[in-house]
């Protein structure tokens, strides 16, 4: 059996064109980087032919603007090993994250973290969210000889690794103090901030992604890295570049999905074609300008805040990636919370009082629904 100290949680299009493929580039430079069992939580059987053909090595395509000057180039990803399922190879899972793995990444979508009636069942359900999966891979971890493990969810929520935690130790309260004690002192758990657009998938893997990408890993005694590569960048705190990333790239995609759904969906509107729209363009400066930029001002951002600013409405603008504003709007509802609702919060915690009526009026259009 190949071993595979990268152990992923996850199929999706944005992981295979940036941590699998940032842990093949290395491997091909190389360094002694993965390779990675890649693991389907979701139990989606209209991934199988995905999952299949992740091993099989695939293609990541980068297109846009790279400094100034337009770019087509593909990648072949060869980082990943072995494809497993929760739902039909829960034991085989349990052997590779007990007896091979050292990194544990994860990006399990939007509701990934929410908990599931079933999360302190007594043994394994496939309905089981993905921290109570977690929960008793760790468990079994510990039964098997208590080795320290390194977690690190690219979930796209804020402290995602002491979020992740907090939820793992509400469950493990129930094996014990011995167990609770492993988990607080043995795991690692990392927190992160992912960046990369990565517009449509390849098929039956591989993805379309722009160049620019960023993995920024927040410190913390004990901290390893799966790879050396350039997009990877370890940072004393998360905060600043978490509240751009947040308040501004993906505050400004679920403005645009909701000027998308109110304007009829039509499946064929691309991010590029709002932001290239006369008028689309000026209201989201507007909001940008108006509401968001006080609560940096306030902040102490104000410089970055500009900067970053004109180069997500670049990052926007890519004529070469067909970023769909249906593929944006998917959990509409949550994002709303941890974009718009999440900003709020955060200017008021930085004392910025200036209005905000159109975000104010997006954070509210789903109360009261059922």
């Amino acid at each position: 059996m190949t071993h595979t100290p990268v152990l992923q949680f996850g199929t999706s299009r944005f992981l295979q064109a940036h941590a699998d493929l940032f842990i093949s580039e290395a491997s091909h430079a190389g360094q002694e980087a993965g390779p990675i069992t890649v693991v389907q939580s979701s139990g989606d059987r209209a991934r199988a032919e995905r999952l299949a053909a992740l091993s099989l090595g695939y293609i990541v395509r980068i297109e846009g603007l790279e400094n100034n000057e337009a770019i087509s180039r593909e990648t072949r990803v060869t980082s990943v090993k072995r494809t497993l399922s929760t739902a039909n190879d829960w034991d085989a899972v349990v052997d590779v994250f007990c007896n091979q793995a050292e990194f544990v990444l994860s990006n399990t979508g939007d509701t990934g973290f929410e908990a599931s009636p079933m999360d302190e069942a007594d043994s394994f359900e496939q309905s089981m969210s993905y921290p109570a999966k977690l929960t008793l891979l760790l468990w079994a971890r510990f039964q098997n000889g208590a080795r320290p493990i390194q977690i690190m969810p690219m979930e796209l929520i804020v402290d995602n690794g002491q979020v992740l935690k907090t939820r793992v130790l509400e469950l493990a309260n129930r094996f014990g103090d011995a167990f609770v004690a492993y988990v607080m002192n043995d795991v690692l758990w990392v927190n992160s901030l992912v960046d990369r657009i990565v517009s449509e998938p390849l098929e039956p893997a591989g993805a379309v992604a722009e160049p620019y990408a960023l993995w920024a890993v927040e410190a913390q005694e004990g901290l390893r890295l799966p790879c050396d590569h350039p997009s990877i960048q370890v940072v004393p705190a998360l905060e600043a570049i978490e509240s751009l990333k947040l308040f501004v790239l993906n505050l400004g995609h679920t403005y645009l999905a909701n000027c998308w759904i109110a304007a009829g969906r039509d499946p064929n509107v691309m991010v590029r074609d709002m932001v290239n729209d006369p008028a689309q363009r000026s209201a989201l400066l507007a909001l940008y300008q108006d509401e968001v930029r006080p609560a940096f001002v306030a902040a102490g951002q104000a410089e970055t805040f500009d900067t970053y600013v004109s180069v997500t409405l670049e990052r926007f603008g890519n004529p070469y990636l067909a970023h769909k504003l249906a593929d944006i709007a998917q959990n509409h509802q949550a994002k709303i919370e941890r974009r718009i609702t999440a900003f709020l919060t955060w200017a008021e915690r930085h004392a910025d009082a200036s209005p905000k009526p159109v975000l104010q009026a997006l954070s509210t259009i789903f109360e009261g629904a059922a």
